[in-house]
């Protein structure tokens, strides 16, 4: 006979993933990639900055959304760009601890050093290849879904 209290340690937690990103391709590999994880998890998308704030905020449409446990965010947004929303999740004590992973087209070293002191966990350049962005995506995944212990 199991132990009902190990067999609840030993099942995989869900990971609930939300992408800001408003190219339709950029999500719909990303959500092929991720469905494809071993590890359980349910994908949300975004096509921009306010509607990304609004979801973590459980506003509006978005009032029984999941928190998610990792940010997926893009810089050049419509609306409200990825740095705002950045800034807003960093400075909001409900939203701060969720990791943010920055996908962005730019490897602009201000970029990258704004990001980072708006407390950005990991800031990734998207390669142009579909294969390498695939393979990008699947490191995200070995780190931020296997091997890092994401915030309750």
């Amino acid at each position: 006979m199991s132990d009902p209290v190990e067999d609840r340690a030993a099942a995989p937690i869900e990971i609930q993933i939300l992408m800001a990103e408003d190219n339709p391709a950029d999500v719909r590999l990303t959500r092929e990639t991720l469905k494809e994880a071993g590890v359980p998890n349910t994908f949300r998308a975004v096509g921009d900055g306010s509607e990304a704030l609004a979801f973590l905020r459980r506003e509006g449409v978005y009032g029984a959304a999941p928190r998610p446990n990792l940010v997926l965010l893009d810089l050049n947004l419509p609306k409200m760009s990825g740095h705002e929303v950045l800034a807003e999740m960093k400075n909001d004590p409900e939203l701060r601890r969720i990791p943010v992973v920055v996908l962005s087209g730019s490897d602009a070293d201000r970029d990258v050093s704004e990001v980072y002191d708006r407390h950005a966990n990991s800031f990734v350049v998207k390669p142009i290849s579909t294969e390498d962005f695939v393979r990008v995506l699947k490191s995200i995944e070995d780190f931020w879904l296997v091997a890092a212990k994401l915030p309750p």
